[in-house]
């Protein structure tokens, strides 16, 4: 089949096997612009190991790992200086103690989110920034060390929902552009939920969690699920995250859940809470909400039902006797604990 980096199929912006990369080409490819490349080469002296006819610059392998790592440091909130040296240094092989450097420089700037999060709007936009380069690693590893550092309810509602809107706005303003930046971000902070899902062994004795990592409450768990015809269950994931921070017992079952299955999965697990996202008003499903909160179980005199939180902007309006709104992340996650830690509901 032969090399698949043959002339052929090379990479716009290289000339040939020897001559690297041009910055335009290398400033697509990092989701930077080439005026930012030649502030760095001049400021910083992380430049190309190429310069043809003169000024013209052309990147060698070498220099596109230099200047990924750059970008790596700066979108983990590394000063560009300090990224610079620690990048340059990761690059050489032969240059004592590359790698502790460049291991340095990053530990120093993760342990800055050690503390509280300070200010929100810079990890916000490494975040962003990174999503818009296709930057995957580097998104990845922003995320976790931030619901690590922060939790689940600083990092979504302080982080992700503002990056996600940064990005979406970016969108917006530049037709489809951005899309796949979109996409990418979102599958990313789904995988991050997913993995705060999952109690580890220090955060579940945390909680006084017993070994599945769940607290007993002696309630039943929280059902959470998308309404018929809703798809958006992103904000869900984070409430399911929640939860599982706190060891609370959850079923979740996503989105757009038909009406016969969920009101099935109420009778046979007794909930103590059920949680029915809706993020327009076209899918939000009043009657549906009134069936499930009179939903009951249990021996006749005895019997017992759900709380129903309604949570998304499809609920917006007229206010539901007897169920919950909380406004957002933190208020529903406190009303939940306090259902599940209090005494059961009231027979029907």
């Amino acid at each position: 089949m032969g090399d698949i980096r043959s002339d052929q199929g090379r990479e716009p912006g290289v000339e040939s096997a020897g001559a690297g990369v041009t910055t335009g080409a290398l400033a697509r490819r990092l989701g930077v612009s080439p005026t930012t490349l030649r502030s760095w080469d001049r400021r910083y002296g992380v430049g190309p190991a190429i310069r043809s006819g003169g000024r013209h610059r052309r990147w060698t392998p070498q220099d596109v790992a230099m200047l990924e790592e750059m970008c790596r440091l700066t979108s983990a909130g590394v000063p560009p200086a300090e990224a610079a040296r620690a990048a340059k240094e990761s690059a050489d092989p032969v240059t004592p103690g590359a790698g502790t450097a460049g291991d340095e420089a990053e530990s120093r700037g993760r342990e800055a989110g050690a503390e509280p999060l300070g200010d929100p709007r810079q990890e916000c936009k490494g975040l962003a920034r990174a999503a818009v380069r296709l930057d995957a690693p580097s998104v990845d590893d922003q995320l976790t060390s931030l619901v690590e550092r922060h939790g689940v309810v600083v990092g979504w509602e302080e982080v992700m929902v503002p990056a996600l809107h940064a990005v979406g706005r970016k969108w917006e303003s530049a037709g489809d552009r951005y899309v796949e930046v979109e996409h990418l971000l979102s599958w990313h902070i789904s995988r991050a939920l997913h993995r705060a899902s999952v109690p580890t062994g220090v955060r579940a004795r945390a909680a006084g969690a017993g070994a599945a990592g769940v607290r007993a409450t002696g309630a039943g768990p929280v059902l959470l699920a998308c309404v018929p015809g809703e798809q958006h269950c992103l904000p869900l994931e984070a409430l399911h995250a929640g939860l599982a921070e706190q060891g609370l017992p959850t079923r979740m079952f996503g989105a757009a859940v038909p009406p016969e299955a969920l009101i099935a999965a109420v009778r046979r697990l007794g909930p103590v809470a059920v949680v029915l996202w809706s993020q327009t008003r076209s899918t939000a499903d009043r009657p549906l909400a009134r069936h499930i909160a009179s939903t009951s179980w249990g021996v006749r005199g005895a019997r017992s039902h759900p709380a129903v939180l309604l949570g998304g902007p499809g609920w917006a309006g007229r206010a539901e006797p007897g169920m919950l709104r909380p406004p957002g992340l933190r208020e529903a996650l406190t009303a939940l604990a306090g259902l599940a830690d209090g005494p059961t509901n009231s027979p029907g």
